[in-house]
Order: C-alpha cells, then structure tokens, then sequence
C-alpha cells in the first residue's frame, strides 16, 4: 500500500458521528481518523507483513495537529452506495531505538467549483488524485511500550525493519 515515495495510503469511511453541529468532520475527530489509518499500517500492514508484536504495546506521546480547511460531510453524495471517504497517507518521519514520529496527510474531496473555499489547495507532495485536496497535517510520536512490565520498551529489529520501509523526510507541519 505504500506509494512511490513510501507513504502507506488508508482510505478513512466518514461517519455521521464524525460531524459537527456545522456538517463539517469535528476537529477531535481528525485524531480518530489519524488513528485508524496508524492502526491498518502498524497492526494490520504488520501482520500482513509476519509482524504482530505492535498490537502488544505502542503507546503516543504527542501529537500535533494542523487543520488546513474544513472537511464536509457532503450532503448529496453522488454515489448512495457507498459512504463518502478521505484518503490519509501517513509515513515515518523519524526512527529512534526507543521511538518513532509517524507524519500524515489527510485529503478530502474538493468541494464543487464556485463552492466557498473552493479556491486554493494547501498544496502538497503527497495523493495525486486531482478530485482530492489537502485539509490537514499532523504527526505523532509513538513510543512501543510493553503492557505487562508497564514500562516502555525499543523497537526490535523486525519492528524497525518494517517501520524504514515507510521512513521520508519529514514534512513541514507549521504552515
């Protein structure tokens, strides 16, 4: 699932209950869909790659949000079908023996053109797809932890083996 410059690619299912009192995805919310695209390329991307020892203990430290433009909730989906998605590409940013920084994208569709706002992208390296556009950055440091010792714990060699496959140059998150 990683593109050409090794960034894994979740598409993220909107729910009703990810909106806001103003139809816009609630900005708490955005951490969800971080989550669940740091989940399906740490748990279920480990796993597909013979690793499970994530889902044993990965704990966050920080995070750091930056939220570029609203995302809606379009209310005259096209397609009944099938729930209205954003695309997160997520990659490693930096990897330490006891730590890791993981770095996200996360676009939505572009809204109809003459629609407010619909000028401007915030511009990025990352989805090619011309009917998407940036609304947010972020990052997360994890660190592995180990649940029953409780205490935290490095990375095994296996662990960073698949974490380099992913590793980029970071970046800049401050706008």
């Amino acid at each position: 699932m990683a593109g050409s410059d090794r960034r894994y690619v979740h598409d993220c299912v909107l729910r009703w209950s990810d909106l806001d009192a103003y139809g816009h995805v609630n900005n708490a919310r955005f951490l969800t869909l971080y989550e669940e695209a740091r989940v399906a390329m740490l748990f279920a991307g480990g796993r597909a790659a013979g690793l499970d020892s994530f889902a044993a203990g990965m704990v966050i430290r920080r995070h750091e949000v930056d939220y570029l433009r609203p995302v809606d909730y379009p209310m005259s989906w096209p397609d009944p079908d099938r729930a209205p998605t954003v695309r997160i590409e997520l990659w490693v940013e930096d990897l330490r023996a006891a730590r890791l920084t993981i770095g996200y994208e996360l676009f939505a569709p572009a809204p109809p053109t003459g629609a407010a706002g619909a000028a401007g992208s915030a511009g990025s390296a990352g989805s090619a797809d011309p009917g998407l556009v940036l609304a947010g950055r972020a990052r997360s440091v994890l660190v592995p932890y180990d649940l029953v010792r409780q205490a935290p714990r490095r990375l095994s060699a296996e662990e960073r083996d698949f974490l380099s496959r992913y590793v980029v140059e970071p970046v800049r998150v401050d706008g």
